[in-house]
């Protein structure tokens, strides 16, 4: 079942969200001083959404083509795929309630997930509907949490929240690799990719983020100016700068490596923002989620001119958006809510 596109059916209340909004981006202004425009903010974008009829919390969405949508059922414990060109589902069960937290897909069609309640990463094959799991060397990393591919897809990196590690897979061997984080309890959180091939991570329970030497496997622990800063999820631009949602403080971060330096900006609903699920498009736009709102906001920030560009409410009021992935060929962010939805929000028309 298809919930409503955004820009239509939302028009009342977005129109009704006006004020607040708007407010809000002005607040922003006072608290940062940086160049947002609140016409800018008044741009929405194509969101749609389709009702999962399993439940079990969807979530973190991964398309590995435009009509093939893989995704986790974190309470009903499952893989899950959706065609958007017929809006059919396909679930497969994981009988030993593996609370997956997320997952992604090889360039062959092999499903990786986070199996987060029982200290392992599997492996689905869905041509033989076989399942592997790869334990962890340590038995205090049982929560593996967040997965990312290295640039060949030679190594599977990943966050161990309450294990506090950042791991490493090898995916022909399928050795893992530890690394402990040195502050203790720092709940490593997200985690992407740099086009230099190092790993960047948030540490969810402190004011930091965190690279490792993907060769000497060496970690560097960056604080983040602010002592009450949260972040929770990052995107990395071609740049290279490495750009985060401050969770607590509702704002939108920056660290360029480069410069050394960090910037931040108030998102339009300042600290009731609780900024969650983010993505990049190919454009060096970054879209984010305020997910403490109702409805959650889907707010765009371009990177180069340092500017708010858009803000869209999500159709089903959403609950929360947790991880969004972005399929380049068909300019679309990919995202599951708490409202058992997984939406589609067309950043760029290919």
């Amino acid at each position: 079942m298809r919930v409503k596109k955004a820009p239509v059916t939302w028009l009342g209340t977005w129109l009704g969200t006006w004020l607040g909004i708007s407010i809000s981006i002005f607040l922003g202004l006072l608290i940062s001083g940086s160049p947002v425009a609140a016409a800018d903010a008044m741009n929405p974008i194509e969101i749609e959404e389709w009702k999962v009829p399993y439940g079990g919390h969807p979530r973190d969405p991964f398309a590995a083509g435009g009509d093939e949508i893989w995704f986790v059922g974190q309470r009903g414990h499952y893989l899950a795929r959706f065609t958007p060109s017929t809006g059919k589902f396909f679930k497969r069960d994981l009988a030993d309630a593996a609370g997956p937290h997320n997952l992604i897909v090889s360039a062959e069609g092999i499903v990786w997930y986070a199996g987060n309640r029982k200290g392992y990463i599997g492996r689905f094959d869905p041509a033989t509907d076989e399942i592997e799991k790869i334990g962890m060397p340590d038995r205090s990393a049982e929560d593996p949490h967040t997965l990312v591919f290295d640039l060949g897809q030679q190594h599977i990196w990943f966050t161990v929240q309450g294990g506090n590690f950042i791991g490493r897979l090898n995916v022909s061997s399928r050795k893992v690799d530890l690394i402990a984080v040195p502050t203790s309890r720092a709940r490593p959180y997200g985690i992407k990719i740099a086009p230099d091939g190092t790993p960047w991570i948030v540490l969810l329970s402190t004011n930091k983020l965190a690279s490792v030497d993907p060769v000497t496997l060496a970690l560097t622990e960056y604080e983040i100016p602010h002592q009450g800063a949260r972040p929770r999820r990052l995107e990395i631009t071609s740049d290279g700068r490495i750009w985060y949602a401050d969770y607590r403080r509702g704002f939108l971060g920056l660290y360029d490596p480069q410069a050394k330096s960090f910037k931040e900006w108030a998102l339009p609903s300042g600290r009731d923002a609780r900024p969650y699920g983010m993505a990049s498009d190919d454009s060096d736009r970054i879209w984010v989620v305020e997910t403490g709102v109702s409805p959650n906001m889907f707010v765009g920030f371009d990177t180069r001119s340092e500017r708010l560009i858009s803000v869209t409410p999500i159709p089903s009021g959403a609950g929360s958006v947790r991880h969004m992935d972005y399929h380049a060929p068909t300019g679309a962010v990919w995202f599951g809510t708490d409202s058992n939805t997984i939406g589609r929000a067309i950043v760029n028309r290919p």
